[in-house]
């Protein structure tokens, strides 16, 4: 068995307006998830396509936002390394990478009605204050 850190939390809240005025739309996640599931989704440390830092299990809208269950592998430095902070409480953050498909202007919100979802990383300070993990149970 590996090593690992199970964590969960919402990657994203819908309705809620993140600090570059951006809101995401309930049903904005969906066609990329139908399309990809978690596999397609990868798990980063503060956005860094260089070195992922594990896998995502499950990854789902419920009716807060987008919510992720995942392992931290403790088989990499850096998963290693994150997997201390998460642990410590020193790291809780969590934010996505994603290319905007469909939004439309609200003022000065830009309202995220369909994106391609990319990476959910583990981040000091996430664009979306409310989203952040927790380790969980592990029950994958």
């Amino acid at each position: 068995m590996i090593d690992a850190l199970p964590i969960e939390g919402h990657a994203s809240l819908f309705w809620t307006r993140d600090l570059n005025d951006d809101v995401t739309a309930a049903g904005a996640f969906a066609a990329s998830l139908a399309e990809t599931g978690a596999a397609g989704v990868k798990l980063l440390h503060q956005h860094d396509d260089a070195e992922p830092i594990g896998v995502w299990d499950e990854i789902v809208e419920d009716a807060r936002g987008l919510f992720v269950r995942g392992r931290i592998l403790r088989t990499a430095p850096r998963g290693r390394l994150v997997a201390a902070l998460v642990e410590a409480g020193a790291l809780d953050g969590l934010s996505i990478g994603f290319r905007q498909l469909k939004a439309r202007q609200d003022g000065p919100l830009r309202v995220l009605t369909r994106v391609d979802l990319w990476e959910v990383s583990v981040v000091t300070f996430p664009m979306l204050p409310g989203a952040r993990l927790r380790v969980s149970s592990g029950s994958n």
